[in-house]
């Protein structure tokens, strides 16, 4: 498993259970995920941790402040990093969280992009240009004459 896309994978998974009815269950597991390796004291900070991100998550997507919102997921992504790279035992554990709360999670961190070029030439165009996915347009399909 590719330790940055479990790291996405954790965060997102973080970010969407903060706004949702399933954050009580979920929470107390992620903490002491991040509690690692000394749960008692580490727990309770990434608890509270957590708790002030979940707040300032609610009021960003109140304010409909995406910025603000992606900043919290950015800052778990960071914090998961780093959890990981201090104890590597927990890749395991946060793999078994992430496909008890998420079980979808893996699908989502393999979907790949594909980029699109279009080139419009052959002539002067006084129209838009329309480029989308699954979408298909021909326009002006033969080649310029003696240019």
């Amino acid at each position: 498993m590719d330790v940055a896309a479990l790291v996405t994978a954790g965060a997102t998974t973080i970010v969407g259970l903060m706004a949702s009815d399933a954050w009580t269950y979920a929470s107390g597991r992620f903490a002491r995920l991040l509690g690692r390796p000394d749960p008692d004291g580490a727990a309770a900070q990434a608890e509270l941790q957590l708790r002030a991100s979940r707040a300032e998550l609610l009021v960003a997507r109140a304010d409909g402040d995406e910025a603000a919102a992606a900043r919290v997921e950015e800052d778990w992504r960071d914090r998961l990093r780093t959890a990981l790279e201090n104890d590597p035992a927990a890749v395991r554990e946060l793999t078994e969280l992430l496909d008890d709360v998420n079980p979808d999670w893996r699908a989502a961190s393999t979907v790949s992009v594909q980029n699109t070029t279009t080139t419009i030439s052959g002539g002067t165009f006084n129209a838009q240009v329309l480029q989308g996915r699954d979408y298909t347009a021909t326009f002006n399909s033969q080649p310029p004459q003696g240019t």
